[in-house]
């Protein structure tokens, strides 16, 4: 216990999308987050990210930098980060800022992972900014604002304090096309939602992979790939567990977010026959695994043999904290 293990030679990670469960709230989704983090860092993972997003009802992790570091001051090793910040939303100056913090308190635990998307709807999107008017095509001109802050200079105007001089590793996350060819041409690590977006996961690797240039940060290219995990005992109580998180994807599909709800017994009863064919195509079996311990292993090896990730971050949107822990110890198990 409490050393850094790995599945087929690949480190695994945690995606936490801090879950508020139907009947609960985000006090407890928080407290579920620490043990959820406690717990991973002594199985071995090697990495706990939390995503911005806003204006949902079932996701408490709006404020990311403020949980990261209640995430980070819980833990003592494992490297603790945003899966990601929506860097549109922000002031690049208070992202190197809040980070450049974070990286002070914890030094050597900090990641960046930056996303393009709103993380929202335009509403929420205009909410945040005052103005829609800085857009997705801007991102590669915040991402070097960033990145000047962190590298810093006596003699600039503006300077990121604490932040400047700090080595935090910046990650670009993407579900498309566009974020593989920034992050090739930056030679930065990528991470790609094949969690949510598995059609476009193998073009998106070739693009990054082919493309992508030696920099500072690293010598060769560095792929983390997100996979939707929800394991049991059994591949029947596995899948009831899984009706959770199809519930989840069908109420942003009908325009109408919830908090996370309990398992049902039949999703036959809840959504159309049409809904059930665009919900399945999201979550695909390719990158969301759902079953015993056996499957899983079985699976999580045809996913990696079949992209080459470098590593795998898991996200496992269980209803019953119970039931998620398990989740993470059965993964772990396969780590041994």
């Amino acid at each position: 216990m409490g050393t850094i293990k790995y599945f087929h030679d690949i480190p695994l990670s945690v995606l936490d999308l801090a879950p508020i469960t139907e009947g609960s709230h985000a006090t407890q989704s928080f407290k579920n987050s620490v043990e959820l983090a406690q717990l991973t860092e002594k199985l071995g993972f090697n990495r706990y990210w939390l995503a911005e997003h806003h204006n949902m009802p079932g996701i408490a992790s709006s404020a990311t930098a403020v949980l990261i570091g209640h995430i980070a001051g819980a833990t003592n090793r494992i490297r603790v980060g945003a899966g990601g910040i929506m860097l549109p939303n922000h002031a690049t100056l208070v992202i190197a800022e809040q980070f450049g913090t974070l990286e002070s308190l914890y030094p050597g635990r900090i990641d960046l992972g930056l996303g393009r998307a709103p993380g929202s709807d335009q509403a929420t999107a205009y909410a945040l900014r005052r103005t829609l008017q800085r857009g997705a095509e801007e991102f590669p001109m915040q991402l070097e604002e960033l990145e000047e802050y962190f590298e810093g200079s006596p003699n600039a105007r503006v300077r990121a304090i604490p932040g400047e001089g700090l080595n935090i590793p910046i990650w670009l996350l993407g579900s498309s096309d566009f974020s593989a060819r920034l992050a090739a041409q930056k030679g930065l690590p990528f991470s790609f939602a094949s969690h949510f977006s598995p059609d476009y996961t193998l073009p998106a690797l070739q693009i990054y992979r082919e493309n992508f240039q030696p920099s500072k940060a690293l010598d060769q290219p560095y792929a983390m790939l997100g996979v939707n995990v929800i394991a049991a005992e059994t591949d029947e109580k596995a899948q009831w567990l899984s009706t959770s998180q199809q519930q989840q994807f069908l109420s942003l599909a009908r325009n109408q977010p919830t908090k996370l709800k309990p398992p049902v017994k039949n999703m036959e009863e809840i959504w159309s026959p049409m809904e059930q064919a665009h919900i399945e195509k999201t979550l695909d079996s390719r990158s969301t695994i759902i079953g015993s311990p056996e499957t899983v292993r079985r699976k999580l090896e045809a996913f990696i043999e079949e992209t080459k990730a470098d590593e795998v971050i898991i996200n496992s949107q269980i209803y019953h904290q119970e039931d998620r822990l398990r989740s993470y110890e059965i993964i772990a198990e396969m780590m041994a």
